[in-house]
């Protein structure tokens, strides 16, 4: 006897359809599971026979053969439980009922309940893609899966539930809760806890208003980290697009929070400066996303930047250049999304007092040259912006005038992103850090001022192209937050500013 049904699975950054099929055949009883499965999915087996013992139903007593294909490509973990279950079920005539609509994602425990897994929102969009009509999924991912539209999605808490609904006893009704996905994002930071520091914030703002990466240079104390964690509540808003692929990044890490249906708001991510290269990067057998692809459409914050293994800092290159990450391993290639902002602190020597107005610094020229050195010339090129954060006197900490709220410099920053948002409507270049360097030259329109500076700037600083192109893309956001359809001195003049910080303490021409 023989019976088949459909499942899904995950290999890097997609889903695929699969197929399970179970054949019962004479002979001396054995369960053979094939299709290239790794050891939890085989591990299935013994679950897969005990639920079937502990729900009374009748676990044949022949030779089984499951294949879950297609065999080429590797299968992992443990939602293939529901599916191998139901197979053996049909192939066995216990189950009655059309299963060709269905696919069936879960894990099972001994006694049929069924258990959350992993991916569950990229393998309901593969399904909606494949035509599937309806999914069976763990209750468990039932938030997750009620934002989908354009499928029925059927959460179910036992494998009774799934009998009952296949043989038309007691249908399930499909969850579907578009308002989860329009939650209005709070935070308990704001920028107007920042005493001063204005250039930072302004800084930061066109940073934000342009998607641009940025580096902080200032003594401990100076409030590198405050102004970082902010940055969040300044981003423009997610649009429903960036939602979805942001949350398929955390479902195929198992990350989204709990209680939570999709990530309404920007990732902030700050790992510790001691997480490795394949941390960051993401690995594994099958490559799962690291925290550069968990910072998608959002902000990477590396704080002691120094301080990161040098493979680590130099794994920067490729997802800040091109905004996508390849992982290469002896079962595949995948690529994950990584179009993030990237904000790293540091202080500008080891002790971390080199220029303070009044603590004196400790490090000889030989120890500071060393230490700004761990920060490579390539990496620093690939920044965009350069800040220094001074520290803070008595009279700005003290003052009683309140600063301006995230709230007001949002508004500023949304609506520089809707003149972006018009200006690359038909593309894929969210915004103008993406652009491409034809991009660059078509929307970048100097004025004869801002022209003769950049050229002067160019010649003495000794600039390099992607400098040159980055300093363009910066004046175009800077133009954009003043309105302005073409770019004037003004703004040339601040964003040749923010390019010049590696003269003070790299001492290098980049």
């Amino acid at each position: 006897m023989y019976a088949r049904v459909k499942s899904l699975g995950i290999f890097g950054f997609d889903a695929f359809d699969v197929t399970v099929e179970c054949d019962l055949s004479n002979g001396l009883p054995r369960f053979d599971l094939v299709g290239l499965p790794d050891a939890v999915v085989k591990e299935s087996r013994e679950r897969v026979r005990a639920s079937i013992k502990n729900c009374h139903l009748d676990f044949p007593v022949s030779r089984i053969t499951v294949n879950i294909a297609p065999a080429d490509i590797k299968k992992e973990g443990a939602l293939y439980d529901l599916p191998v279950f139901v197979s053996i079920l049909k192939a066995s005539n216990q189950l009655n009922g059309e299963t060709d609509d269905y696919a069936f994602v879960g894990e099972l425990s001994l006694d049929g309940e069924i258990r959350p897994v992993n991916g569950i929102l990229p393998m309901l969009m593969c399904a909606r893609e494949k035509g599937i009509k309806a999914v069976f999924i763990p209750y468990a991912n039932k938030l997750e899966g009620s934002v989908l539209s354009g499928i029925d999605v059927l959460p179910v808490q036992n494998i009774y539930q799934v009998m009952q609904h296949i043989s038309g006893v007691n249908k399930i009704s499909a969850c579907y809760e578009p308002e989860l996905t329009q939650m209005k994002t709070t935070y308990n930071v704001d920028f107007s806890d920042v005493k001063g520091q204005a250039d930072a914030k302004r800084a930061l703002e066109i940073a934000a208003a342009g998607g641009h990466n940025c580096i902080m240079v200032g003594p401990p104390g100076a409030g590198k980290s405050m102004l970082a964690k902010r940055l969040p509540t300044i981003l423009p808003d997610m649009r429903f697009s960036e939602k979805l692929e942001t949350t398929k990044i955390y479902s195929i890490a198992g990350a989204i929070p709990k209680g939570e249906a999709i990530i309404g708001e920007r990732p902030f991510r700050s790992p510790h400066h001691t997480v490795s290269a394949q941390a960051l990067t993401g690995g594994g057998t099958l490559p799962k996303p690291g925290e550069i692809s968990l910072s998608h459409n959002g902000v990477l914050f590396m704080d002691e930047f120094p301080e990161f293994d040098r493979r680590a800092k130099e794994s920067l290159r490729q997802p800040i250049e091109d905004g996508v990450i390849n992982i290469s391993r002896t079962l595949g290639s995948v690529t994950y999304p990584s179009n993030i902002m990237l904000v790293a602190a540091m202080n500008p020597c080891a002790c971390g007092f080199f220029g303070h107005p009044s603590k004196e610094c400790k490090c000889s020229d030989a120890m500071r040259k060393r230490y700004m050195d761990k920060v490579s010339g390539p990496v620093l090129d690939r920044i965009d912006i350069h800040i220094e954060v001074a520290p803070v006197d008595y009279e700005q900490l003290s003052c009683k005038t309140p600063e301006e709220s995230s709230d007001d410099i949002r508004k500023r920053v949304n609506r520089a992103r809707e003149i972006q948002q018009k200006r690359f409507a038909g593309t894929d270049i969210s915004c103008n850090a993406k652009m491409s360097p034809k991009m660059t030259k078509e929307y970048c329109v100097l004025s004869d001022d801002a022209n003769r500076l950049l050229k002067m700037s160019f010649e003495r600083l000794a600039l390099s192209a992607r400098a040159y192109d980055k300093i363009l893309r910066m004046a175009r956001t800077i133009a954009d937050l003043d309105e302005s359809e073409n770019i004037e001195l003004n703004h040339i003049s601040e964003a040749l500013q923010y390019r010049s910080l590696d003269r003070k303490y790299w001492n290098s021409e980049v």
